[in-house]
């Protein structure tokens, strides 16, 4: 009998404590529509190649059992395919296991953050909170809330317009063509005489000018420059030097006239100048002579202010170093001579013939150039690989080569070629940026994006490549600023992203889709931003008349939630 009654009292304490447990669970389970969630963004959206997600709730008074332990796991639910975020869990004050203990007479606060990956069939998803209370071995769930709405994805439609860059070729219409001489005259005097024009420099002076009418050069005009050296006085040599530029001027003058030169008749094609004291080429040639008491000969120099002085000063040293009188001073005493002429470059035709008939003739340049000339990807293609062929040390051949593949779309090609130039020219910026449009295109973005950094600070389409980059990436204002600049589609998104919805609007006014299906969406999500439901409804209008694949998009696209209702949109899309 006392063994019957212990049995029972056992079965009864055992049943009252299962009670209890389940009475606890119960409670929570139907008091669960007390606690609060609020979910932000709302709607969801995707940035940076994930959704991300930020819970804050409460948990009233009274209501977390001191035992019970509450598992919260936040889903996304598309179409027949449910996608977990993390779990985490709370407690009560008692409870066994981890969690975040919850107090159960003041309740407590839910604060929750995690992200997924997206993929875009979650654009028309709901997120889901399922919760699952528990103690001990007992458990009851939950009723699964809705709590969010996803997924805005406006950042996917970003374009891979990734720029290659071109090796530029540094061709010009015309070529510089200079010819220098110089003069020595006595001292004292301004006559040119003929042993100085039978120099042979004055020579290569003379055929220069006849070798230059021969061949068309423009001549552009004469510098003269004449000196007298400072050791005269300054009265006699002001006018010393300047009867020296007249007399190099007359001689010039003649030998222009002589080839029948028509530009030597202008009364400004000779520049003359004069100095009356060249005191800085003579500290230059004492600079660079042998003379060993140099410097102690420049710091008296400089001593004396006055002229007379100097010049009187530099009289003594020439009777102490006699290098002073007979080489240095005298070649003060001198006209400089600079003709400035241009050569004509070949003509655009006279290039395009040769580089299909005779490309060894031409420069590298003017190889390089001749594919401006063209339209024609193959031929252009050609050509570059024919400047490969001539010019094999030349990394533009082969860069500019693997850029024209990049557009005709062989990649594997283009990377070939640019592997090669990269061999000939190890850092450079122009084929970084290719080797980055490359490693873009095959789907390694890390690699992409370190190869447009290295190449951004000095080439622009590295700089907005990297701006695609940011955007996929979710760095907005970094794309903003890497693309700055530009008028094109992804600047337009950039900017929208980023919160720039004026300057979105004038980015894609001015760019190529400004008319297209894409621009014209766009255009309406940046009014949906702005709040301008007449102009979304415009937009759209005009997107889906384009494609009519994106009504199906605009009607599911959470940017425009607020209007779906509106009889603009409706008709909009009808």
């Amino acid at each position: 009998m006392k063994n019957k009654s212990v049995k029972l009292a056992i079965t009864a304490v055992s049943t009252a404590i299962v009670l209890a447990g389940c009475g606890g669970l119960g409670k929570m389970v139907k008091n669960s529509n007390q606690v609060t969630y609020e979910v932000t963004p709302k709607p969801l959206e995707m940035h940076g190649d994930s959704v991300l997600i930020t819970i804050n709730g409460k948990y009233p008074p009274k209501f977390f059992a001191k035992k019970a332990q509450v598992n919260i796991t936040p889903t996304l639910k598309y179409g027949d395919t449910e996608k977990e975020f993390k779990k985490v869990s709370y407690k009560g004050e008692t409870a066994e296991g981890e969690g975040t203990v919850i107090n159960n007479a003041s309740g407590g606060a839910i604060t929750y953050t995690d992200k997924i990956p997206y993929s875009s069939d979650m654009r028309v998803s709901e997120l889901m909170l399922k919760s699952t209370a528990s103690i001990k071995t007992k458990s009851k769930e939950f009723p699964a809330v809705k709590i969010g709405d996803g997924v805005i994805a406006t950042p996917a439609l970003v374009m891979n317009d990734d720029k290659p860059s071109l090796g530029s070729d540094k061709f010009t219409k015309t070529v510089p063509r200079i010819a220098d001489a110089q003069i020595q005259f006595v001292i004292q005097q301004s006559q040119v005489r003929s042993t100085e024009l039978s120099k042979p420099e004055m020579k290569s002076l003379a055929e220069f000018v006849k070798n230059g009418q021969s061949k068309g050069f423009i001549f552009n005009n004469i510098e003269i420059s004449s000196y007298a050296s400072p050791d005269g006085e300054e009265r006699l040599n002001a006018g010393l030097s300047e009867r020296r530029a007249e007399e190099t001027a007359n001689y010039i003058s003649k030998e222009f006239k002589k080839n029948k030169v028509q530009a030597a008749n202008s009364t400004d094609f000779i520049k003359k100048s004069s100095t009356p004291e060249d005191w800085e080429g003579f500290k230059k040639a004492i600079e660079k002579s042998d003379i060993q008491d140099k410097d102690l000969i420049l710091r008296v120099l400089t001593m004396y202010s006055d002229p007379i002085q100097r010049e009187q000063e530099i009289k003594n040293m020439a009777k102490t170093y006699t290098v002073i009188a007979d080489k240095i001073l005298p070649e003060l005493r001198r006209s400089k001579i600079r003709i400035n002429a241009e050569e004509k470059s070949r003509s655009d035709e006279k290039i395009a013939s040769l580089v299909s008939t005779n490309p060894d003739s031409l420069s590298v340049e003017e190889v390089l150039y001749s594919a401006t000339l063209t339209n024609d990807m193959d031929a252009k293609l050609n050509i570059y690989k024919t400047a490969e062929r001539i010019y094999p040390n030349d990394w533009r051949g082969a860069n500019n080569a693997g850029y024209v593949l990049m557009l005709q779309n062989k990649l594997n090609d283009a990377k070939g070629q640019f592997e090669k130039a990269d061999k000939l020219s190890a850092n450079n910026a122009v084929i970084k940026n290719n080797l980055g449009v490359v490693a873009h295109l095959q789907g390694d973005r890390k690699k992409a994006e370190a190869l447009y950094k290295e190449a951004s600070a000095s080439d622009n389409n590295a700089k907005y490549n990297l701006g695609i980059i940011n955007i996929k990436n979710g760095d907005y204002s970094m794309a903003v600023t890497n693309m700055s600049g530009t008028n094109t589609f992804n600047a337009a998104l950039a900017n929208t992203l980023a919160g720039n919805n004026d300057a979105a609007a004038k980015a894609v006014e001015a760019s190529a889709d400004k008319d297209s299906a894409i621009g014209h969406y766009l255009r309406a999500v940046i009014a949906a931003r702005a709040g301008d439901a007449t102009q979304v409804a415009k937009s759209l209008k005009a997107a889906v008349s384009k494609d009519a694949s994106l009504k199906e998009k605009a009607k599911t696209d959470l940017e425009f939630a607020k209007y779906k209702t509106s009889a603009e949109f409706i008709s909009a899309l009808n």
